[in-house]
């Protein structure tokens, strides 16, 4: 039984063992059959490449041969043309080598021409040289003159001639530049003008305390007279209590002084009591009162100008002018005229009116401190206008509103003439006699020192200048030549408000006695 068992199982391991050696054949040969179908058909595709790529090496060959083709068949056609176009480029230089050389001949022939032409002109020159000295001396046998003598009398009729030409230019262009430089002129000072209002008020070095009666003159000198003495020191004002009834005079150079004594005085007056002690609080208390009054005249001088942004110590200085004057004008009055002036002539021509009225109202800022600083108001005035920061335009217009500096803008000149309006207006200033007497003196001493001048006279208050000339050494010509001579030295050594005419007068008398 086991030995049946055994032999089936034996039997079962060889069958399978059989059956597992024929699936591996089988396979086996399955594998070998798909491997050579493969094989047929990699040959097939490999030769199928080789074929396509033979084909396609063959039409690449063919293209870079047609592109080899037609790349040579285009150089040979630009080569053609390059040759074409050098050859007609050669063509012109040659026509050209050509024309040079006909040129040059034909420029040899006229060189030879111009030779022989100026050979004759030479030749001719000697003659006309030879003609020439013989004329001359042909003409001094006749004339009785040398060559210099003539040459000097042909320069004297030239020399009168363009005399007579230039007196007559000047004349024409003097008349012409001032009738059209004075219609401009009076429209815009006579709108300006029209349009600045100004009082003239009249200050002197002397200032009248009117009293209620003339007991109180014995009360102001005091006992032993402290208490005249004690307000002379404390202001620096001089008191003179004459025989003028019920009046005492404050006498002084200090404007600002002066105004602080009479408001002290007043003060005193009013108040009774008088005596040193209230001396000193009056004058304390004046001070302080003028101080506001120079402020608030300044602020208000400003704000009636229009101008803004001024440093408050130039506005109080500006309200300080309020008590200074110049030649009996005011000057805080003629530095609100000459602001007022300046804008309106500004706006006339075209520039900045504000600008104007600054350097208008400022012009005479020195003033206001030339009593307790030396030097000219001129300088002072620079001097406080660089201090506070004013502009250069403002400062150049203080420089030179005298003629001290060259003025360096329009608004400067702007300025120089309305101050000059303003001085010049009549009733605005006045003149001591000696001041008035050597400028007609000055005057007729420059035109008697021309020469030709017979006699001079200074009239209309120094305004106008009449010369009487010798008619034989002065000529007509000569006058116009001698008034813009004489004019032009006026205005170079003098100083004087407005303008002087100069008048030349000729006179030619003939007489003769009938027997």
């Amino acid at each position: 039984m086991s030995q049946t068992i055994i032999a089936v199982v034996i039997t079962a391991v060889i069958v399978a063992f059989m059956s597992w050696n024929l699936a591996i054949a089988h396979r086996k040969k399955t594998y070998e059959s798909k491997i050579g179908s493969a094989e047929v058909k990699s040959r097939e595709i490999i030769e199928e490449a080789l074929k396509t790529a033979e084909t396609k090496k063959r039409e690449a060959l063919l293209e870079a041969k047609e592109e080899s083709l037609r790349t040579k068949n285009e150089l040979e056609r630009e080569t053609r043309e390059r040759r074409a176009e050098l050859q007609h480029y050669e063509n012109r230089v040659l026509s050209k080598e050509e024309n040079l050389d006909k040129k040059q001949a034909a420029i040899e022939k006229k060189e030879g021409l111009l030779a022989e032409r100026e050979e004759r002109i030479n030749e001719r020159s000697r003659e006309v040289d030879s003609l020439y000295d013989k004329g001359i001396a042909e003409l001094e046998r006749i004339s009785g003159l040398t060559s210099e003598q003539a040459k000097e009398f042909l320069l004297q009729s030239v020399e009168e001639d363009v005399k007579h030409d230039t007196a007559r230019l000047i004349k024409d262009l003097e008349t012409a530049a001032k009738e059209e430089a004075d219609k401009k002129a009076r429209e815009y000072v006579v709108g300006a003008i029209q349009r600045c209002a100004a009082d003239s008020v009249a200050e002197t070095t002397v200032s009248v305390v009117q009293l209620p009666n003339d007991e109180m003159k014995g009360r102001i000198i005091g006992r032993e007279g402290r208490n005249i003495r004690t307000l002379e020191q404390l202001t620096g004002i001089e008191l003179i209590v004459d025989d003028t009834p019920e009046a005492v005079v404050l006498s002084g150079f200090d404007p600002v002084r002066r105004e602080v004594a009479r408001v002290a005085l007043e003060k005193l007056i009013t108040d009774g009591r008088i005596h040193p002690a209230r001396i000193e609080e009056m004058v304390e208390k004046a001070q302080r009162e003028v101080e506001n009054t120079m402020r608030e005249a300044g602020e208000a001088a400003v704000l009636e100008v229009g101008v803004h942004g001024i440093n408050p110590e130039l506005v109080k200085l500006i309200g300080r002018m309020k008590f200074r004057t110049s030649y009996g004008q005011n000057a805080l009055k003629h530095s609100i005229e000459v602001a007022e002036l300046s804008g309106h002539l500004a706006a006339e021509v075209g520039t900045d009116v504000r600008m104007a009225k600054r350097a208008g109202l400022l012009h005479d800022i020195g003033k206001a401190v030339d009593h307790e600083i030396e030097g000219s108001h001129v300088q002072l005035g620079v001097e406080l206008c660089r201090k506070y920061k004013e502009s250069p335009i403002v400062i150049n217009t203080v420089e030179s509103h005298h003629g001290d500096v060259e003025p360096t803008s329009l608004i400067a000149c702007i300025v120089q003439a309305a101050d000059t309006i303003s001085a010049a207006r009549p009733g605005a200033r006045r003149e001591t006699i000696e001041t008035y007497t050597n400028r007609l003196a000055q005057l007729e001493e420059i035109t008697n020192s021309f020469a030709g001048v017979e006699k001079s006279f200074a009239v209309q208050a120094g305004r106008e200048v009449r010369i009487m000339v010798v008619p034989d050494k002065v000529s007509d010509d000569d006058m116009v030549l001698l008034a813009h001579n004489v004019a032009k030295r006026i205005e170079q050594e003098m100083q004087y408000p407005g303008q002087i005419r100069v008048n030349v007068i000729r006179e030619s008398r003939v007489q003769d006695v009938a027997k």
